[in-house]
């Protein structure tokens, strides 16, 4: 290993680094296989960033964060952020803590009340099956610009993906659907996650899965 590799925090050197570094007992299930992200999602992104940009390094972060809350069960092994300070919203809301996404998953915080999702009957594991059924093919995340820098990071974001699997009972059309929006992250010194808050329309691209029928509540 380099001298640079080596005085490179884990969480900045990349997921593909965190997932080898990381112990196997820290996983919910089986380790993370992120091969169409290197395979497929290049072809299909719409921004190319050089190596050790802003814009490449806020990806990569986002990268390891999005991989820890989906694959490792224990907060406490989460490098991406500052455990016992992180907290997150959703366009104003609520803020959730590290232990809040681990318990109730990371699609039931980032999503929130819906019509065209039933959150409330929702588990971190089942949550998780909805949509990697829904985008067999993977279900891809790009930076399109950071506006303003460390400590206070701001970035626009897309979201994307193939629809070639059936999402609570509406069928796949194949069509590629996305969503976009705008991320504040304050990071510490050495550029771990403090807070996130999210701005965006989830109801929007949800829409787009179910042809604007709204799925069966929670209740009802």
């Amino acid at each position: 290993m380099s001298d640079t590799a080596e005085s490179t925090p884990l969480w900045l050197q990349g997921r593909e680094a965190v997932i080898a570094a990381a112990d196997p007992s820290e996983w919910r299930g089986e380790v993370p296989d992120y091969h169409l992200s290197h395979t497929v999602m290049p072809e299909q992104r719409t921004h190319q960033f050089q190596p050790g940009s802003l814009e490449a390094i806020v990806e990569s972060i986002v990268a390891v964060f999005e991989m820890e809350v989906s694959h490792k069960k224990d907060p406490a092994t989460w490098v991406s952020m500052v455990t016992e300070h992180f907290r997150t919203n959703v366009n104003g809301g609520g803020w959730a803590t590290a232990a809040d996404i681990a318990e109730q998953g990371s699609y039931n915080i980032l999503i929130g009340d819906s019509p065209f999702y039933p959150v409330g009957q929702k588990d971190f594991d089942s949550s998780h099956e909805v949509f990697h059924g829904a985008f067999p093919n993977g279900f891809y995340w790009e930076v399109l610009e950071v506006v303003s820098p460390p400590p206070l990071v701001t970035f626009k974001w897309r979201h994307w993906g193939s629809f070639d699997g059936e999402y609570e009972g509406h069928a796949p059309d194949g069509r590629t659907v996305e969503m976009f929006g705008v991320s504040i992250a304050k990071v510490s010194d050495d550029l771990r996650l403090l807070s996130v808050e999210h701005y965006y329309d989830p109801n929007a691209f949800l829409g787009g899965l179910t042809g604007g029928c709204p799925v069966a509540r929670a209740g009802e």
